[in-house]
């Protein structure tokens, strides 16, 4: 009974068994890869954990490599430190040493010094007790020969001073009356000399007359409405000729006239010229009056040239260069101690030749001396130096004669005169400036305290040019705007008065009136 069932049940427990060997081989095979995974998950940690030791030992390496490096960079830091800071401190014990070493020095050298005076001040002092001495013996023996001397001449001290005086006296009484015998010689010499100056003298005062130059000129009107516009609008006409002339207009109650008043005879004219010119034109405005200045300096350069070919023709001197006789023409707008100076000129040119012919010299180089002779006055306004020197050096320019040179440098006596021509000139000289009426000092003190006033207010930076005006009363200086602003202005109006109160003596009160003015020019084309 029992193997039929076996029989039976075999199929069933066959696809069992292969059922579960099936699945045995599956959980082998599962089994299987479980273990290699995990030894391969094994390996690969264990690959991880060695290289994690690798790079720990490497990364330990490197630390203690750069650890090292530190230490050796910071070592040789300190010991960079330690030399420099060494050699600092050789450096400074060095100059301390060489401190040191200069103050010994000196200290050596001032002990030398005080050695060396102290040995001084005892030579200074045995000498002085020497000299004490020697200055006792001498007082002992000078008083031992007085006395032995009193004793051989049988004269006191006293005695003895008294003869001496008393020949000397006698001496100088003699020398005396030998110099006023040589002086009364010399006079009797002289005595031709000065008779020929008294007759020149005579006859300068017959030949011509002074007249003496006047500091205001008179402009005539053609009626008392031409005074208003002449001053125009807020007076812009009468500043603008004041201005540009350098001359003080005085219009008052004086009817139909104008009075011009200046110092400078050129100033004047030139300003008497432009008035009568507006006047007969009619148009008086500022660039009309400007325009008029200018012709009327056009026209006193021409007169000027004029006056100095009449003097030349008056005297009879020919071949001056033309430059010099431009300059004796500018001589007839210059005054001496009130004497026109042209005038002078020719009158000693005159009297040069007049004393010549009487000397029987050269009258033909004596006039020309004559006439040169103040030549310098017509630049002493244009250059420094006296009017002597300026001459000399304008005839040297113009190639004049050595006699006619030296006549203009002595005629002042500057050098001694070592010519008769130079003699002649210094005498003619004289004979005009002393004739009755010729000269006057207090116009020549007047007019050189204007030229000294101007002279101040242009020594100034910044001034342009200024007119003493009003008598002297006045002075009106125009500034360059570029130069002095508004509140400059009074500054140096403020520094002006100072130096005239310093350098002038002058009656009154002198206004100093400053003026800037700006101008544009444009034109349209």
């Amino acid at each position: 009974m029992f193997f039929p069932v076996i029989l039976a049940v075999s199929p069933i427990v066959a696809g069992v068994i292969g059922i579960a060997a099936l699945l045995v081989g599956v959980g082998a095979g599962i089994v299987a890869g479980v273990q290699l995974r995990k030894r391969h998950y094994e390996r690969e940690v264990g690959s991880a954990e060695q290289e994690a030791a690798r790079i720990r030992e490497e990364g330990a390496k490197t630390a203690e490599s750069l650890k090292k490096e530190a230490l050796l960079e910071a070592k040789e830091e300190i010991v960079r430190q330690n030399r420099d800071f060494e050699k600092e401190v050789r450096d400074r014990r060095a100059e301390i040493s060489r401190l040191e070493h200069r103050c010994l020095q000196r200290e050596e050298s001032l002990d030398k010094k005080m050695e060396g005076l102290e040995a001084k001040e005892a030579q200074l002092d045995k000498k002085i007790k020497e000299n004490e001495q020697i200055k006792l013996d001498l007082e002992a023996v000078k008083k031992d020969q007085i006395e032995r001397l009193e004793k051989i001449a049988g004269y006191t001290a006293k005695q003895a001073k008294e003869e001496i005086v008393s020949n000397i006296e006698e001496e100088a009484r003699h020398d005396a009356a030998e110099r006023l015998v040589e002086i009364e010689r010399q006079l009797k010499e002289d005595a031709d000399d000065k008779a020929r100056n008294l007759i020149s003298l005579a006859m300068s005062r017959l030949a011509s007359d002074h007249v003496s130059e006047a500091t205001v000129s008179v402009v005539p009107l053609p009626n008392d409405d031409m005074k208003g516009r002449i001053i125009g609008r807020e007076g812009r006409n009468i500043r603008t000729v004041e201005t540009l002339t350098g001359v003080d207009l005085i219009i008052d109650d004086t009817p139909e006239a104008i009075t011009l008043s200046s110092f400078d005879p050129v100033r004047r004219e030139v300003a008497r010229l432009t008035l009568e010119k507006l006047i007969s034109d009619g148009r008086i405005h500022p660039a009309r009056i400007e325009e008029t200045v200018e012709k009327a300096k056009k026209e006193v350069d021409n007169a000027i040239k004029q006056a100095g070919n009449q003097a030349t023709f008056k005297t009879g001197i020919h071949g001056l260069n033309a430059d010099l006789v431009k300059l004796l023409g500018r001589l007839r707008y210059r005054t001496s101690y009130g004497q026109n100076v042209l005038d002078h000129s020719i009158e000693v040119s005159l009297l040069s030749g007049m004393l010549a012919d009487e000397l029987g010299v050269d009258a033909t180089v004596a006039k020309r001396a004559g006439l040169l002779h103040d030549i310098g006055k017509a630049l002493t306004h244009e250059a420094e130096g006296s009017h002597v020197h300026l001459g000399v050096e304008v005839a040297k320019k113009y190639k004049e004669s050595k006699e006619v040179i030296h006549a203009i440098e002595a005629h002042h006596g500057d050098v001694e005169p070592k010519t008769v021509i130079a003699l002649i000139v210094q005498t003619a000289d004289a004979i005009s400036a002393a004739r009755p009426g010729a000269r006057r000092e207090n116009l020549e003190e007047y007019i050189k305290r204007l030229q000294k006033l101007e002279e101040i207010a242009n020594s100034f930076p910044g001034v342009d040019s200024s007119f003493a005006i009003q008598a002297g009363r006045e002075i009106r200086i125009m500034v360059k705007p570029e130069e002095i602003s508004d509140t400059a202005m009074i500054t140096v109006a403020h520094d002006i008065v100072k130096k005239i109160e310093e350098e002038l003596k002058y009656p009154g009160q002198i206004k100093v009136h400053v003026v800037r003015e700006s101008r544009v020019v444009d034109f349209a084309k």
